[in-house]
């Protein structure tokens, strides 16, 4: 192996903080993606509450929820197996979340693409910040990030192919729904 390449190699293994740098709160990245998570399941449950089944949105909504559910159970698991305390605010995010996904359902099934977007736009961010902060720490938990982050841009992609910046007021809607999921993350991750 050349000099260079043993140079690359170490690099790519070495962890990204120093010592006394501080290290990844790993245990507080579970908490708030398994609640980021259940919030998600809840707001496509307040979707499907207003549209209904056979609305022609439903099968894009309750596939979207689907994974959604899967990657809530993959997180409720690494809570139990990680010894990890759930966020104490999820009963809240059990109300929020279905309010958010309802009210933007009655305003319209781009509406409700619109909170889709916006919230996976924010996650894709989030989901990016913890894995740029993992490094090399945690492979398992940057992995499962990784893998939930794509399904998360492919819900995001969805939703603007059916029509989600064609809401009306996008932009501010859009703002507003991002800026509480930056609160919410936030919360999550503290309490």
């Amino acid at each position: 192996m050349t000099d260079e390449r043993a140079d690359q190699t170490s690099m790519a293994i070495r962890p990204r903080w120093r010592p006394g740098d501080p290290r990844p709160d790993i245990r507080s990245m579970v908490r708030v993606d398994q609640a980021g998570e259940y919030g998600a399941t809840r707001i496509y449950a307040g979707q499907l509450a207003v549209l209904g089944s056979r609305h022609p949105a439903a099968r894009v909504i309750a596939r979207m929820q689907s994974q959604e559910e899967r990657h809530l159970r993959h997180f409720d698991e690494m809570v139990v197996d990680r010894g990890v305390r759930p966020t104490l605010v999820q009963p809240f995010w059990n109300v929020a979340g279905h309010a958010l996904g309802a009210a933007t359902a009655l305003l319209g099934p781009s509406a409700a693409m619109a909170c889709t977007a916006a919230v996976e736009t924010e996650i894709d961010k989030h989901y990016e910040d913890q894995v740029r902060s993992l490094g090399v720490d945690d492979p398992d938990l940057a992995g499962t990030i990784r893998e939930f982050q794509a399904e998360e841009l492919e819900h995001r992609d969805t939703a603007i192919a059916a029509g989600a910046e064609e809401t009306f007021g996008y932009p501010i809607l859009s703002g507003l729904i991002r800026a509480g999921c930056r609160a919410a993350i936030e919360l999550s991750k503290r309490i």
